[in-house]
């Protein structure tokens, strides 16, 4: 078994029954969600889950998820026996970042990566490309959805097997 969350940081009301759907028919239970208000997006409400299920199950969530283009989230998945753990974000205007993650919460980089990025990047393209391997981008898009949300409550849901 593997745990994670999903941390739904932005929402159309109107999406909100969807959301619970999806989560539902990928754990193989209910899962009802209490959503709060986003104090960063006016009239979008937030949400977070913890969960247990399959390893893999946080791609298939965040991918359960994703024809939804409004929505801004974040998938974790922690490190289980024989596998690294994994973290999907998803914005609007960015889309899907997803990378390993350690036992830590830091993001890894293949050593592959890092050579292609070395071999072809010089000055200000090296800083550039690295921020693009850790999802910078996605982390500075995000930070201000995450800090409103601290102290909201939190939900568990475990996978049917």
């Amino acid at each position: 078994m593997s745990a994670g969350v999903l941390f739904v940081h932005s929402c159309p009301p109107v999406l909100c029954p969807h959301v619970e759907w999806a989560v539902a028919a990928e754990l193989g239970t209910r899962a009802r969600l209490e959503w709060t208000d986003q104090v960063c997006a006016p009239g979008q409400l937030r949400a977070e889950i913890n969960w247990r299920g399959r390893p893999g199950t946080a791609g298939r969530l965040a991918a359960a998820l994703r024809g939804w283009t409004m929505l801004r989230y974040e998938v974790t998945e922690d490190p289980s026996p024989g596998l690294d753990g994994e973290r999907y974000a998803v914005t609007p205007s960015l889309g899907l970042f997803r990378s390993p993650m350690s036992a830590n919460g830091d993001v890894l980089v293949g050593e592959d990566r890092l050579r292609s990025l070395l071999a072809t990047s010089v000055g200000p393209q090296l800083a550039q490309g690295l921020d693009a391997l850790l999802g910078s981008a996605w982390d500075a898009e995000l930070e201000p959805y995450r800090e409103a949300g601290e102290g909201a409550p939190v939900t568990w849901l475990h996978q049917v097997v």
